[in-house]
């Protein structure tokens, strides 16, 4: 179980919103390269990267940073990145970078053939994001709902071969109220595509819960953003946690 550090990029500095809300951003860091290097140091497995500016635009609006914090980082972690990805020659260009990763979110529910194409022309390479309210999916950066049920799309997407599936429940991002288990379990027992859950997690008690109940169905990670950098989870002792939890310990 991969404990994932998130670092969301608005304006070329470090934050995190509140249920993706762009007017409730805090400040972390005004120096993200800085940061990737913190958790690469800490020991993280893989980092997440988010494009904030480039989901609202539906084109890339932090590429250069992200560059620079793969020059940094990524040799030693892999980094997946997501946030306004909607066409080939940006995943190739991402790719050829230094991403090991891509996530794409918004395209994939607007134009599901774009997603087969991704998965076709990269294989190995391509996780699709579902962000969801109420079991009901939303796109644009989470400023518009759709009416897509979360586990219908899910086994669409399954089909094409994707490498994994980041899960997020809206309602509970940035929250810090812990990680809806129940809609999480219910999608993975719904597909055999490995999820990684997002969105709640304030504790190591989230972690142990995340492995104890999901580990087993399937889901491999967890992507924590605010909690570790408000300082509420401590990042060695939740990926201590988690190996300790699914036995890797």
């Amino acid at each position: 179980m991969l404990i994932i550090p998130a670092i969301d990029l608005k304006d070329g500095r470090c934050v995190r919103l509140q249920q993706g809300k762009m007017d409730t951003a805090t400040v972390f860091s005004d120096n993200p390269v800085q940061m990737a290097k913190h958790w690469a140091a800490l020991g993280a497995r893989r980092l997440h990267i988010v494009d904030l500016n480039g989901a609202i635009a539906g084109k890339p609006k932090n590429e250069k940073v992200i560059r620079e914090m793969i020059a940094a980082v990524g040799e030693q972690v892999p980094i997946q990145v997501g946030g306004g990805i909607r066409d080939l020659d940006t995943i190739e260009s991402y790719l050829d970078a230094g991403v090991a990763y891509i996530i794409i979110g918004t395209a994939a529910v607007k134009n599901p053939g774009f997603l087969s194409d991704a998965c076709y022309a990269f294989p190995g390479h391509v996780i699709a994001g579902l962000d969801a309210k109420d079991g009901k999916v939303a796109v644009e950066g989470w400023s518009k709902m759709t009416g897509h049920d979360v586990v219908d799309l899910a086994k669409k997407y399954e089909e094409y071969g994707l490498e994994a599936l980041v899960y997020t429940d809206i309602g509970r991002d940035g929250m810090m109220t812990g990680v809806n288990i129940e809609a999480t379990l219910k999608l993975a027992q719904a597909i055999k595509t490995p999820i990684i859950a997002s969105g709640g997690i304030a504790s190591v008690k989230d972690v142990q819960d995340l492995c104890a109940k999901l580990y087993a169905e399937g889901v491999v990670g967890a992507i924590t953003g605010r909690a570790l950098y408000e300082g509420a989870l401590d990042f060695k002792k939740a990926q201590a946690a988690a190996d300790k939890a699914v036995g890797k310990a």
